[in-house]
């Protein structure tokens, strides 16, 4: 296990309106406020999810039609090279109850409206690099 220590930033709250994309409203939230190290929480409802399920080196694509209730959607902000990542895991129920989940992908449209925390890591560089075995861009503490 490797470990960073941060200090808590700044807090912004966004909201985000019907058919918006969840993860590029948090890209653009991030870039709006230049925080590109931290985590977030969302709430909300979705028309539609995409989500992925990890399985030999890449996260399958599922498609679930709405209207969902997003019950829980966490992730963080990190670099890979200069380029800005949001890595999500996304929750959601249908109007029967029954709950979905896996890492989020392109194509989960906002329905009535999204809420957004977003916590900077104030002083914090993190960081995404290749990672051969996996396949995946998992956070490097490397220098």
């Amino acid at each position: 296990m490797k470990l960073r220590e941060s200090k808590l930033g700044r807090v912004v709250f966004a909201r985000l309106y019907e058919d918006e994309d969840l993860l590029e409203a948090i890209a653009s939230a991030s870039k709006q406020t230049k925080i590109s190290a931290g985590f977030f929480t969302l709430i909300g409802t979705l028309k539609r999810a995409r989500i992925g399920f990890y399985r030999d080196g890449k996260h399958e694509p599922i498609e679930i039609a709405g209207p969902l209730e997003i019950v829980s959607c966490i992730g963080n902000i990190s670099l890979k090279e200069k380029e800005l990542i949001v890595h999500a895991h996304i929750a959601v129920s249908d109007e029967e109850g029954q709950t979905f989940g896996g890492h989020t992908l392109p194509g989960c449209l906002i329905s009535v409206f999204g809420e957004l925390m977003l916590v900077e890591a104030a002083g914090m560089k993190l960081k995404r690099k290749f990672d051969e075995k996996t396949k995946l861009n998992p956070l490097s503490f490397d220098e």
